[in-house]
């Protein structure tokens, strides 16, 4: 394994509100690889963002092993302006509830050869958006709201 490209998305209905994230793995060619999407509890847009991240990183090293994330090299996509300039350092991390999500990411990214954060814009991060809200859709119709 070579490369990897990890589209990631999280979303929040009432900021805060009901959280979900979708994540798409797609191998060097952008192809699909594995897609996942996940109901968080409450939270925020920024919280669900950076809890998309964590979830990517989290399931790679579950699906694919921790020696294989310590050679890999991981192109993480996000639409997120503030997750991904946080992440590079051009933006301060102010939000008490979003500290603690910066470090675990920051921590995680560690477990990796390398990992890279891209800035997409919102209509090429189309899969892991629809992920988001499929899990919420689901939530809703199953009366689970938080």
């Amino acid at each position: 394994m070579k490369k990897i490209i990890i589209y990631i998305d999280g979303g929040s209905r009432g900021n805060p509100g009901p959280s979900a994230v979708g994540v798409v793995f797609c191998n060097e060619k952008g192809e699909e690889i594995k897609k996942y999407s996940k109901c968080i509890g409450k939270g925020t847009n920024n919280e669900a963002e950076y809890k998309a991240l964590i979830f990517a990183l989290e399931k790679f090293k579950q699906v694919f092993g921790k020696k294989l994330a310590k050679v890999s090299e991981i192109e993480v996509r996000s639409d997120s302006e503030l997750l991904v300039r946080q992440l590079e350092g051009k933006y301060k991390v102010l939000g008490s509830n979003v500290q603690p999500l910066f470090i675990k990411a920051w921590n995680l990214r560690l477990d990796f050869k390398k990992v890279k954060l891209k800035l997409i814009p919102r209509s090429r991060n189309k899969l892991a958006d629809a992920l988001v809200n499929q899990a919420l859709d689901a939530q809703e119709r199953q009366g689970m709201i938080i």
